[in-house]
């Protein structure tokens, strides 16, 4: 089975520091609602983009709209006062507590979760069912599987951003993923942790999502894919490819494909292991005399000798002429099934040697013996019951 190798993802993302929203603005942190307005309408003014084109006042005055945007908010602001380890009942902070409860319990209610989720996560499994002959498992085949999946970006290459652009730190947990609270109960004041809302846990946002992917580091794709099926596969069969599945999220790993095989029925061969079988239908006069005839099988062709005097559920073994095993080496036997046949009309002529032949042997009359079900039968019923 072919394997494949995965080319990590590259990213380019810088680590950016904290931005003072209240510098950004010119104001005090003690500053009210209204100076905090006034002084947006007055960067505003000179920062927008019809009044001033510059590249450089576009992003100040991207920075500037985020810091009123925050700061405009009251919960936010409070939020963004306290910053990611907010005390209860305001900027107290019980830090000592917290300490303590971690020591004992391993975390504290946040469960002992440090630092921002990873926007990179690996891609989901996929099943893809694939319907092979009986010859192509002989000796094995190969595919090109068209697949439907999710792969890389290359717009962004699972930065998540558009070009030329990054992720930021978030101004709200300032860049924790998360937010710790002190919460009254019976045991006291027990810190809590709960993901950031605004950055979702990752610590980051992304201002800027990438267009081609709308932030999610990968896209939807139609791809081909080499595949060889071994010899010796049966149905029911899953085969694992490593790293085939779909990309992850942010350009995470990949996840894993899995083939399931479907051998398609056959006309005149049926399979038992790794052994093939077939029914040779024989006429009575050469199952008498005996006869040799040339056999298509599924690789080729092979001669048959049938020797004198063959009875009707006999079972001839063609060595080496089945299924390559899939474990181990060499490969199954092809049997052969007689079925003699007796023919149901015949001539004036031909029953007068039929008696002639009758006559020149020693008559035995029928007689009851208790039931037998041919060796050949029994195989047929295993088949078919597979």
């Amino acid at each position: 089975m072919q394997s494949f190798r995965l080319v990590p993802p590259h990213s380019n993302a810088k680590e950016i520091s904290l931005v003072d929203h209240y510098e950004t603005l010119g104001v005090s942190r003690e500053a009210t609602s209204d100076e905090i307005k006034k002084a947006y309408r007055k960067l505003a003014r000179q920062l927008h983009p019809d009044v001033n084109p510059g590249a450089d006042a576009s992003e100040k005055f991207k920075s500037v709209t985020h810091a009123y945007d925050v700061l405009s908010d009251a919960k936010q602001r409070q939020q963004y006062d306290l910053g990611p380890q907010a005390g209860f009942g305001g900027a107290q902070n019980f830090g000592g507590f917290g300490d303590i409860f971690e020591t004992f319990f391993g975390g504290g209610a946040s469960g002992g979760r440090s630092g921002p989720r990873s926007r990179r996560e690996r891609g989901q499994d996929a099943l893809l069912r694939v319907e092979v002959d009986l010859e192509e498992i002989i000796f094995g085949t190969s595919r090109d599987l068209e697949v439907d999946t999710a792969v890389l970006c290359d717009t962004c290459h699972g930065s998540c951003a558009a070009p030329g652009t990054q992720p930021i730190t978030c101004d709200i947990c300032r860049g924790t993923g998360h937010i710790q609270r002190a919460v009254r109960s019976l045991l006291g004041n027990v810190m809590t942790s709960t993901p950031c809302g605004t950055c979702r846990g990752y610590g980051t946002t992304i201002p800027n999502p990438c267009p081609t992917c709308q932030g999610q580091g990968r896209v939807r794709s139609r791809r081909s894919i080499p595949v060889d099926i071994p010899a010796g596969v049966d149905t029911g069969l899953r085969l694992q490819m490593p790293s085939q599945g779909e990309v992850g999220p942010a350009g995470g790993p990949s996840g894993d494909l899995y083939l399931e095989i479907k051998v398609r029925h056959h006309e005149v061969f049926s399979r038992n292991g790794d052994d093939l079988l077939a029914t040779l239908e024989l006429q009575m006069t050469d199952a008498i005399l005996g006869t040799s005839t040339i056999l298509k099988t599924l690789d080729g062709e092979v001669e048959l000798d049938i020797r004198p005097g063959t009875q009707n559920g006999e079972i001839i073994t063609i060595k080496d002429r089945g299924i390559t095993k899939l474990r181990g080496s060499g490969r199954g036997d092809l049997k052969i099934g007689i079925q003699v046949t007796t023919p149901t009309k015949l001539g004036h002529k031909e029953q007068d040697l039929i008696k002639q032949f009758a006559r020149s042997r020693k008559s035995h009359p029928p007689t009851l013996s208790q039931f037998q079900q041919g060796v050949f039968q029994k195989l047929r019923d295993r088949f078919m019951h597979l």
